[in-house]
């Protein structure tokens, strides 16, 4: 059972319990200690996007868990081949007899004997031993499907962290320009040029721009934190967008080829086309259960001599037997024909999902596809608005320089081109996220990302 995380609060109340002895002043210094050395466990590290998936891909919960389930199905396959391999049992006993030598499991009594057992033919079997490889695939495609998953998922997350971090500069920077402006409109209230209403919507404008800030802080941790445990990190822990430009991400031009592929490289698919092909071999197990078993059968035996010489006049110690057992099925029931019924309507259902699987991704996609044109749509207006507020604010500094225009008109374009940055930022990060999805779609979002 996992321990529960205490909250600093809790923690600091359980801490006085075993501190109520002590002078106040060295409880409350060994509690703030205490309470700090437990902080000190938080760690914030700095990756990049291509940093992350590695450690996201090594050490994932469900990536592993993935793998674990794949070594299952590996080791399943090894079970089903047991039986064709041979298994040799060797042994040594004695036991008090009387009358004619006769051991309890009804063989000869005997001072050492080996025994070995093999199927040579055992048609079920090896249809078990094809539906365990098929099982194996199947895990492997699972857990392709869950890389492809936690990489879209850390990649998204990712470019959350870095748009949120970028927001919070341009909106302290908002609140710096906006600052400016309420001290120099707060200069012209006092000298009676502007009315005090002016200076209480420069303050307005000052707390919105908090507010603002404030909430795309919390974004940000929460992103950070949010990635930290995707990576299979401590829940304390955060994991920070290295500020660095990374290669756009790039989606194929064609819709129709990039339905095709997705079709193609979808492991939902892939994993239905596998389930199908293991409940095909489950019904050719079912129907070679009419077929006759053949096995390897191997026996040798160390005889005591004073257990056979009172009774029999020619005494050989050393016996062996070398053979095959053959079991031919006479009445077989009714279960395997109703085996074979209910694999039958499983196969049924799964082309059902198929089908319908494969309209969804076609459906999908083409859904994705027209995101992505909405999000470059506002992203180009976002970047235009942008470009017009850089330009108001040259055009300002310039008429400031020249003494046309007051330093706080200035420091208000300022704050209008952060405001457009926020924009852009925002614009630039819902196309980032809508090409993942197509990415995600179409099987190439781990080639793209790295």
């Amino acid at each position: 059972m996992g321990q529960a995380i205490l909250s600093p609060a809790d923690q600091f109340r359980t801490l006085q319990h075993y501190t109520g002895s002590m002078r106040p002043s060295t409880a409350l210094s060994l509690c703030a200690a205490l309470l700090l050395a437990n902080g000190a466990f938080a760690e914030t590290k700095i990756m990049t996007l291509r940093e992350a998936l590695d450690l996201a891909l090594q050490q994932n919960p469900d990536i592993m868990l993935a793998r674990l389930d794949q070594q299952k199905a590996r080791d399943q396959v090894t079970i089903a081949r047991d039986l064709f391999h041979p298994k040799v049992f060797a042994g040594s006993g004695g036991a008090w007899t009387t009358g004619p030598p006769s051991s309890i499991d009804g063989s000869a009594p005997s001072i050492f004997e080996a025994r070995t057992q093999m199927a040579l033919f055992n048609q079920p079997q090896r249809f078990q031993v094809a539906a365990a490889n098929e099982t194996l695939r199947g895990a492997g495609i699972d857990l392709t499907r869950k890389q492809e998953e936690i990489a879209y998922e850390v990649a998204r997350l990712y470019f959350d962290a870095e748009q949120a971090a970028r927001s919070v500069q341009a909106a302290q920077s908002e609140i710096g320009n906006l600052s400016q402006v309420a001290d120099l409109e707060k200069v012209r209230v006092d000298e009676g040029r502007d009315n005090s209403i002016e200076l209480k919507k420069a303050h307005l404008a000052i707390t919105s721009a908090r507010n603002r800030a404030d909430a795309l802080a919390g974004d940000l941790a929460e992103a950070e934190m949010s990635l930290a445990v995707v990576l299979g990190m401590k829940p304390d822990d955060r994991v920070r967008a290295a500020q660095q430009d990374h290669p756009a991400l790039l989606v194929a031009v064609s819709e129709q080829d990039s339905i095709a592929q997705a079709l193609e490289n979808s492991p939902e698919l892939k994993r239905l086309e596998s389930n199908m092909q293991a409940k095909e071999l489950e019904i050719k197990g079912y129907k070679a259960e009419r077929l006759p078993k053949i096995n390897l059968v191997a026996q040798y035996e160390l005889l005591a001599k004073y257990s056979y010489q009172p009774y029999f006049a020619n005494f050989q110690r050393n016996a062996a037997q070398l053979g095959a057992s053959i079991e031919v099925p006479v009445l077989m029931g009714r279960s395997a024909r109703a085996y074979v019924s209910k694999a039958e309507a499983d196969i049924a259902e799964l082309r059902i999902q198929t089908d319908h699987t494969r309209a969804r991704i076609a459906a999908d996609l083409r859904k994705g596809f027209l995101e992505v044109k909405r999000a470059e749509s506002s992203r180009d207006y976002a970047r235009e608005a942008l470009d017009v507020a850089r330009e108001q604010v040259s055009v300002n500094l310039a008429q400031n320089d020249e003494g046309r225009l007051p330093v706080s008109a200035v420091e208000q374009a300022r704050a209008t081109e952060q405001e457009k940055w926020l924009a852009y930022y925002e614009a630039q990060h819902a196309v980032d996220v809508a090409r993942l999805n197509v990415l995600r779609q179409t099987g190439t979002l781990l080639a793209a990302v790295k």
